[in-house]
C-alpha cells in the first residue's frame, strides 16, 4: 500500500526535524519482541531483556505488537527539535481517554484481556501506561539514550545542511528507498497506515534508530510526521576506545586522543568512561582539557552534558587518520 501527500507550498516551507526519546523508547519495545526483525540491536537486548521481569509491561506489549499498527497516542510527533522525555511522557499522560480507546479499536488482538481491561477505562489505562513506559525507561533505556541522541543529532544536522543545499528533492532522494518525492507528492510505499493528507501545517521529520530499517507515518489529528531510518546505526552498539593515530596521541596525548576519535559519535562523560575503560573522573580532566583547547564542546541535554568535537576537533582527528592511512 502506498501512501500519497501532496504538499502544498507552505507545507514544504514548513519541512523540520525533530527526534524523540519516547519515539525511540516505543519502537524499543517492538524490538524486544521480535529481536530477529533488528538483530543489530542485539547488544542491546541482551542487555536488558533480564531486566523486564521487573517490570509490568503487559498493557504496553499490546499496545506496541511486534507488528502492524502501534497505538498513536504513544508517539506524538516532536513538537520541539530537542524534546525532553519526561514533556514527552507529559503528553500522552494528558491524552484524552476517548482518543486513546478509538485507537485501540485499530490493534491487533495480540492480548485481548490487557486491551480489555484498558477500554474498559482508558483514562486509568492511560495511567497505567505511562508509569509502565516511565519504569521501561529508568530501567532498560535512559543509561542508552545519549548514545541513540549522537546518532540522530548527527544525522539531523547532516539532513538540514542537505535540505538547505540541495533542497526537498535532495533531501527526500536520501531518506529511503521508499520515499519518493516527484516535486509535488510524496509517495511512501507503507503498509497497515489508512493516511489523511498533510493539513496544512508543514511535515516533521523523525530519524529512528529503533524503527530502522522501516518508515513510518503520523497525521491528523496529530502533526503530520515521516519517520525514517536513521543513517549510521551499525555503529550504535561498538565498544572499546578507537585505536589512536600515533602523531595525534604524541601530540595530546593517547587517552585524549582515543576521546577525541570517539567524539565522532556525541557522548557522555559516563558512556566515554565505560568504553575507554577510565575511570569518569578521569574523562572529566581530558574532556576539561579538550574544552579549553577548542577541540570539544559540551552540550546540556535534559540532566545530562553530552560532549562533541568541534570543527577543530572534527579537522584533527580526521586530518591525523589520514596521514596514518597514506603512511601504511
Amino acid at each position: 500500500m502506498a501512501i500519497t501527500w501532496t504538499l502544498r507550498p507552505e507545507d514544504v516551507a514548513g519541512i523540520r526535524f525533530g527526534f524523540s526519546p519516547l519515539w525511540e523508547l516505543v519502537a524499543s519495545v517492538r524490538t524486544l519482541q521480535d529481536p530477529a526483525r533488528q538483530s543489530i540491536h542485539l547488544p542491546w537486548i541482551k542487555a536488558v531483556r533480564p531486566r523486564l521481569s521487573e517490570l509490568d509491561m503487559a498493557e504496553v506489549f499490546a499496545l506496541v505488537p511486534a507488528e502492524g499498527y502501534i497505538a498513536d497516542f504513544l508517539t506524538p510527533p516532536p513538537d520541539t527539535p530537542l524534546p525532553d522525555f519526561a514533556q514527552e511522557l507529559e503528553r500522552v499522560r494528558h491524552t484524552p481517554p476517548e482518543t486513546a480507546a478509538a485507537e485501540t479499536v485499530k490493534l491487533a488482538d495480540v492480548d485481548p484481556p490487557a486491551i480489555a481491561r484498558f477500554r474498559a477505562d482508558p483514562a486509568a489505562g492511560i495511567r497505567r501506561v505511562t508509569a509502565a513506559l516511565q519504569a521501561y525507561w529508568d530501567t532498560c533505556f535512559a543509561e542508552y539514550w545519549p548514545r541513540v541522541y549522537g546518532l540522530l543529532e548527527r544525522d539531523v544536522l547532516r539532513r538540514s545542511r542537505q535540505l538547505a543545499t540541495g533542497g526537498a528533492r535532495e533531501l527526500f532522494a536520501s531518506l529511503d528507498p521508499g520515499v519518493v518525492w516527484t516535486g509535488e507528492q510524496l509517495l511512501i510505499d507503507r503498509p497497515w497506515c489508512l493516511i489523511e493528507g498533510l493539513h496544512g501545517d508543514g511535515l516533521v521529520l523523525v530519524p529512528s534508530a529503533f524503527y530502522w530499517p522501516s518508515v513510518a507515518v503520523m497525521s491528523a489529528p496529530y502533526q503530520s510526521a515521516l519517520i525514517y531510518p536513521v543513517r549510521g546505526v551499525g555503529t550504535l552498539w561498538e565498544d572499546g576506545p578507537p585505536p589512536a593515530p600515533g602523531a595525534l596521541a604524541a601530540l595530546i596525548g593517547k587517552s585524549r586522543a582515543q576521546i577525541l576519535l570517539a567524539l565522532a559519535e556525541p557522548a557522555t562523560t559516563s558512556a566515554l568512561a565505560r568504553r575507554m575503560a577510565l575511570t569518569p573522573g578521569a574523562v572529566s580532566q581530558h574532556l576539561g582539557v579538550l574544552s579549553e583547547g577548542g577541540l570539544a564542546v559540551g552540550l546540556r541535554v535534559g540532566k545530562q552534558v553530552v560532549y562533541r568535537r568541534t570543527s577543530t576537533g572534527d579537522a584533527l582527528a580526521v586530518g591525523s587518520c589520514g596521514s596514518g592511512r597514506r603512511r601504511g
